[in-house]
């Protein structure tokens, strides 16, 4: 039997050290378990953004920053993007495993069963402004889902958070499309179970009673990739979020809403919303050298965004994949010569040859390709959160599946460190007589 490894911390010449125990996962650096360091010595660790402190032990996704690597459940995010579709990702993460032939068709059918939404859920739409951002329609009305599934509200059964998980999958591109079409002014469009998840969100997006309407196969596959690779990002802020909130025993729509809230911070994921905005910022390819420039200057306020990654000190490989698919879609839609397209791959040209971002890594990321398919796709720039969530939703959901069933799982309590005014004591004029 292998003796546990180890770690010893001294906190002066004259004190007695203190052993931690040594964690060693399948993958990844290994972990100091320092849960019992405030029994031990009175002290507590100061680790602001958890930058080195793993929150939880996991098996659903592993991503190594260093060297470019992402995978779900082991599989290579690249495999996954080019050989599988977002319904058998979604079941992988799910489950552990990919489908076989028979599972996927049960899966699939098992998901659309579920993709109407209540008739009185609808009617939650009519309480927003016109004007309202897709995201807080779909923070609400994801909430209100709690209200409408009583009988399977039990989260310490298995069975109840797999009809949760289903659920909530089910109905995300049908509460993010009914966002989009309330926005607009449009009638809804309830979904089409014989198209598939991709194609039945396009089709409730674009579609109207007026016109006849079918998916172009080249745009489906394109969304059914931002899927899948936005399907998981590990113990990312919205992750956590939905993980600290299911922690206290939270029903999973609740968790999910309280994903989606965080998800909507501009820090998170509005980052290609923020990519379309700077290219309309510069505005011409004859601008570009100017603004790589501020880029370089530290004094300047303008960012580039949508270069570099705060997880990737190599290439992003979501990008890579996502560059391709740009390709494909601009193609087919003839929007290379585009003035917005143009200048983004004008930019995209420039950046990858420039030695200062050559040298910073400063790489394109998913979000700079992502936000120009989607613009392509004819998604305006409120809805690419909107269906960062739908996408991530699988993600979340087996996450807080996993937390649930942990055995370890405990509330979640961060500590502090107080900087605030000490004991002090009321004037004695303020008591009441």
């Amino acid at each position: 039997m292998t003796e546990q490894r180890k770690a010893t911390l001294r906190l002066g010449e004259n004190t007695e050290p203190i052993e931690f125990p040594i964690l060693s996962g399948s993958m990844g650096p290994d972990t100091i378990d320092i849960r019992t360091l405030y029994a031990k010595s009175g002290l507590f660790t100061y680790d602001p953004g958890f930058l080195s402190t793993a929150s939880t032990k996991s098996n659903i996704t592993f991503i190594d920053g260093d060297k470019g690597i992402l995978l779900y459940r082991g599989y290579p995010i690249e495999q996954l993007a080019t050989r599988c579709d977002f319904m058998e990702v979604c079941h992988l993460l799910l489950t552990g495993e990919l489908p076989t032939d028979n599972q996927k068709q049960h899966f699939v059918n098992t998901i659309k069963s579920h993709t109407m939404l209540h008739e009185q859920l609808v009617r939650f739409y009519t309480g927003f402004r016109r004007d309202a951002h897709p995201m807080a329609v779909m923070v609400g009305v994801v909430g209100a889902l709690s209200a409408f599934y009583h009988e399977a509200m039990d989260i310490s059964d298995a069975l109840h958070r797999e009809q949760s998980a289903f659920r909530l999958i089910a109905k995300l591109p049908t509460i993010a499309a009914m966002a989009y079409k309330y926005n607009i002014g449009q009638p809804f469009i309830y979904p089409r179970n014989d198209l598939s998840y991709a194609a039945n969100f396009l089709y409730m997006m674009f579609a109207t009673p007026a016109e006849k309407y079918e998916p172009n196969p080249v745009i489906v596959r394109a969304l059914d990739r931002i899927l899948i690779l936005h399907a998981d990002h590990e113990q990312n802020a919205s992750t956590s979020t939905v993980r600290l909130a299911g922690s206290s025993g939270a029903n999973p729509f609740a968790c999910i809403s309280a994903g989606i809230a965080c998800l909507w911070g501009p820090a998170h994921g509005g980052a290609n919303e923020a990519c379309l905005n700077m290219l309309e910022q510069i505005g011409d390819v004859s601008r570009i050298n100017e603004y790589i420039k501020r880029a370089k200057d530290k004094t300047d306020g303008f960012r580039l965004m949508g270069f570099g990654h705060r997880v990737y000190k190599n290439f992003d490989p979501r990008a890579k994949l996502m560059r391709e698919t740009c390709h494909e879609v601009l193609n087919e839609m003839g929007l290379h010569n585009n003035r917005l397209f143009k200048l983004a791959l004008e930019l995209e040209r420039i950046a990858l040859e420039d030695e200062y971002f050559v040298a910073k890594k400063l790489y394109p990321n998913v979000d700079f390709y992502s936000g120009i398919v989607q613009r392509a796709l004819g998604i305006p720039t409120s809805m690419f959160t909107a269906i960062f969530a739908m996408a991530r939703t699988v993600g979340w959901v087996a996450q807080w599946n996993e937390m649930i069933a942990d055995p370890d799982q405990k509330i979640g309590r961060p500590r502090q460190l107080y900087t605030g005014t000490g004991h002090r004591d009321v004037p004695t004029d303020k008591i009441n007589n």
